[in-house]
């Protein structure tokens, strides 16, 4: 008997609002890389943290610690898990790049890329363990 494959585990659920709410911090935060977590539970996206990159960077990002600190003591209060952190790439395609991968910190969180490169902003998700990167579907999902 063959193993079946959960698609749903490698899944990630968003809302097409808040969707919309990345790319626009994204297009915002232009020509620097734009940055922010997605909150949530079992992969569905709840809520979008748009956060600031302190790097001011054309090339790479980095969350603000102040930020961040407030973030996760609100997700704390919530009940909300770090589904995913998300970051822009204004000049390359949606795919992590070599400092990315070495800064995957958070196995457990998703890894959502906006790149700007295209006529349409393209959003990919990815999980990144142990320097292994692996693609994950993004469902838009319309309340």
């Amino acid at each position: 008997m063959g193993m079946t494959f959960n698609k749903v585990m490698d899944s990630l659920f968003i809302h097409r609002e808040l969707l919309d709410e990345i790319i626009a911090h994204c297009k915002e935060t232009y020509p620097f890389e734009a940055c922010g977590i997605l909150a949530g539970k079992d992969r569905v996206v709840k809520k979008v943290y748009l956060m600031t990159n302190v790097e001011k960077s054309r090339f790479s990002y980095m969350l603000d610690p102040k930020e961040q600190f407030i973030v996760m003591k609100d997700l704390r209060e919530q009940g909300l898990e770090m589904t995913a952190i998300f970051h822009s790439h204004p000049y390359a395609d949606a795919y992590p790049s070599p400092r990315d991968i070495k800064l995957a910190f958070y196995e457990d969180s998703f890894y959502l890329i906006v790149s700007l490169i295209h006529e349409e902003p393209l959003i990919k998700a990815f999980e990144i363990k142990d320097a292994i990167v692996r693609e994950v579907e993004i469902i838009s999902i319309l309340k």
